[in-house]
């Protein structure tokens, strides 16, 4: 049975490499601050509009954010829901959506560059020749840029956004034990907010109400549903190993480009692409296994009773069902397959 932490990532690089394609074909009748904030704020919308129906049902608080977790939060959404889509925007202007997709995969090399030199994640030579694989890819692609026509900088737009969802992704671990729902709604109605007021302020117009309807509800699902399987990936997975694992969505954009007009990518986008490739099943084969020591934990976050979660309740509940509360996990030392989750970030 596949993991919930790879099945979530791999979901949501499919429907976030879905998204550029399409993105790129509703670029042309739009500035690209604008359409970043039609993407995000139909992302937000949307996702309020389910948390709404949540709470009327269930009674569950409509959107809760601990103090600790708003400077990553605010970090996060700046340079993920800001700065990164109007760079990606802006590159997707200038050159073909095949091989924007592809330079996508950047991200994953530099979320994991950022997590093992900056925030200490554990890195074995497998992921590391991964990453290694996707970085002469992306060269590959930076140096045809699969046409004349488009300008050097195309490609350091696309690489620009990277770094910017790189940071972010990096950020929101901090904050991955929380409801994936809430971070992503937060992410879009905050982003969105911000650059369709830079854009008003530019002189730009919202868009005809039929072309505003398509480019809300491609934000929704390429961005808001994506971004909420991203979040429960790295509570699963750690950073890097999300970030190599979503490395699939520049795969689906890329296919999808192919059968859309205008797009003829050249040679070298097809060795870019079995480079990739390569990295991703280096990735997608990885096993970890040591003796490792739990140190004493409280926190809250969504769980079933297993073998890290053996804690009493004051009110009876199914503890085969997933429910959430602040629980205590004692010490324990035990060897297991896992991944750098919430649960693992020990020293090696």
């Amino acid at each position: 049975m596949i993991d919930k932490g790879v099945l979530s990532a791999l979901l949501a690089a499919a429907l976030f490499g879905a998204s550029t394609p399409l993105a790129k074909l509703l670029g042309g009748q739009l500035a690209p601050v604008m359409l970043a904030a039609v993407l995000y704020l139909g992302s937000g919308l949307g996702l309020l509009a389910w948390l709404a129906l949540r709470a009327a049902r269930t009674g569950a608080p409509l959107l809760v954010l601990r103090g600790a977790d708003a400077p990553w939060l605010a970090g996060a959404i700046a340079a993920g829901g800001v700065a990164g889509p109007v760079l990606l925007l802006s590159g997707l202007a200038m050159m073909p959506a095949s091989s924007a997709s592809l330079l996508l995969n950047l991200e994953g090399v530099l979320t994991a560059v950022l997590a093992w030199c900056v925030f200490k994640e554990n890195v074995d030579r497998r992921i590391f020749a991964g990453m290694l694989l996707i970085v002469v890819a992306g060269l590959l692609l930076s140096w045809d840029q699969a046409g004349p026509s488009a300008p050097p900088w195309a490609a350091l737009a696309v690489g620009g956004a990277c770094l910017c969802w790189a940071i972010d992704n990096n950020l929101t671990r901090k904050v991955s034990a929380g409801d994936p729902f809430q971070i992503a709604a937060l992410k879009g109605l905050v982003a969105g907010s911000v650059n369709l007021g830079i854009g008003l302020a530019l002189g730009y117009r919202l868009p005809a109400p039929g072309l505003l309807l398509a480019a809300g509800t491609l934000g929704l699902l390429g961005y808001g549903l994506s971004l909420v399987l991203f979040v429960v990936a790295l509570r699963h997975l750690g950073t890097a190993r999300t970030g190599a694992y979503f490395s699939a969505a520049p795969f689906v954009g890329a296919g999808l480009a192919l059968v859309l007009p205008g797009e003829q990518p050249g040679a070298l986008f097809w060795v870019a692409l079995a480079l990739m490739a390569a990295g991703l099943w280096l990735h997608l084969t990885e096993h970890h296994e040591h003796e490792h020591e739990h140190l004493p934990m409280l926190h809250t976050h969504a769980h079933r009773h297993d073998e890290h979660h053996q804690h009493e309740h004051a009110v009876a509940c199914d503890a085969d069902v997933e429910h959430s509360h602040e629980h205590q996990h004692v010490a324990l030392r035990h060897t297991h397959p896992h991944y750098p989750d919430i649960h693992h970030r020990h020293d090696h």
